[in-house]
């Protein structure tokens, strides 16, 4: 989990009169989950963050499902799509969702012109490709390609994109993101053996206080809509902030995987959980280095879950026809595994370098319309020799 970080100004203790220079009081700001039991940090602000002079509906999530839910195994070749547009928050192509977990992609051009608040979960943002920084009332964080940028709910936040090409794998989910409990003691510390550790996860590195006056606008994310609220102040303007609650970056390279002299499950891959799902990370390795080992997968059957893949090269050890930007959908209900010759390649290998993120959700997910036209067609068929 994020661990205690403090920027800026605070005061020695909490809920006590923290006053500027001239005497007027700061304002202090609770943010974070589960009705204060949760993680939660407090912010300092120059004005009330409950100053809005006006709110209006500007555009609802209406999603519609591909008409055709056959069972059968998925290939959409993501970096195909043709509508994608400017923006990192409402040009968003939804690939795959159910009712815990919404899976988009988005291929931003630009910085929005407002900030953003998704007021109905957490966000793992994957970036594919591209940097920046995102700003937020915890101040800055730059990001770079391989990052996943954990960003929980009901952050205001922005994100300010480099001139290069942006790519981002955009997670939204109904429960909380935490790291695996199996990696976290019981004071809530990653553990000797866990792929990753404290030093890996990057918090906001730089405050930046806003003291401006005028109408700026914020998108908050509520009830399956977007809602324009004008504040009548800067929203970044939080002097001083402490806490565990706040957005943090994990690249995919420092997830150091685990490998064995056997083939391991791959739960050794796990990054993030929720309430229904996880998030994996496969990553390049060495092999495993029993004599008589095989290295790709064996078959297994999807008992309880959906397995979603998303290749972030070209090279994966168990799958051929896949390409950089591919997105896979093994739905519960039909066994999967290694493709023709896939098995006998990988013997005698000793090392892979794919990447790619892998989600498993444990209900049922359904393929986005707005997603089919990039569909491989071909791709329930590519088992048969």
């Amino acid at each position: 989990m994020p661990f205690y970080h403090q920027l800026g100004q605070i005061p020695r203790k909490r809920h006590v009169a923290f006053r500027r220079e001239d005497g007027t009081l700061y304002y202090e700001q609770l943010i974070g989950n589960l009705g204060f039991t949760g993680l939660q940090s407090l912010l300092y602000t120059l004005r009330r963050p409950t100053t809005v002079l006006s709110v209006e509906k500007v555009w609802e999530n209406r999603w519609e499902s591909d008409p055709d839910d056959t069972l059968r195994m998925r290939h959409l070749r993501t970096h195909r799509l043709l509508s994608a547009g400017p923006s990192p928050v409402a040009d968003r192509t939804v690939l795959v969702y159910n009712r815990d977990i919404t899976v988009s992609i988005a291929r931003p051009s630009g910085c929005d012109g407002f900030f953003y608040r998704n007021g109905m979960g957490d966000e793992i943002v994957y970036v594919t490709r591209g940097s920046g920084v995102l700003e937020s009332q915890m101040g800055e964080l730059p990001f770079r390609q391989g990052d996943y940028v954990v960003i929980p709910q009901g952050i205001i936040h922005r994100w300010r994109l480099d001139d290069a090409e942006q790519i981002f794998l955009i997670v939204e989910s109904a429960s909380y993101v935490r790291t695996p409990s199996r990696y976290r003691n019981e004071h809530g510390q990653l553990l000797e053996h866990s792929p990753f550790c404290e030093r890996d996860i990057r918090p906001p590195e730089r405050l930046v206080v806003h003291d401006e006056s005028g109408e700026f606008a914020v998108v908050v994310k509520k009830g399956n809509a977007h809602h324009r609220t004008i504040l009548d102040h800067h929203p970044l303007d939080t002097v001083g902030w402490d806490g565990c609650y706040y957005p943090w970056a994990l690249n995919i390279f420092d997830f150091e995987p685990i490998v064995g002299r056997l083939h391991q499950p791959p739960p050794v891959h796990q990054t993030f959980a929720g309430d229904k799902w996880v998030i994996c990370s496969f990553v390049p390795r060495l092999y495993d280095f029993h004599p008589d080992a095989v290295p790709a997968p064996y078959h297994h059957s999807n008992v309880m879950s959906d397995e979603v893949l998303y290749y972030c090269n070209d090279e994966f050890m168990s799958r051929s026809g896949i390409e950089f930007g591919s997105l896979t959908l093994h739905p519960d209900g039909l066994p999967h595994g290694p493709q023709p010759g896939k098995t006998e390649q990988s013997i005698g290998q000793t090392e892979t370098r794919e990447l790619a993120v892998m989600i498993d959700t444990f209900a049922p997910l359904v393929v986005g319309k707005s997603a089919i036209e990039c569909e491989d067609l071909d791709y329930s068929r590519s088992w048969l020799e």
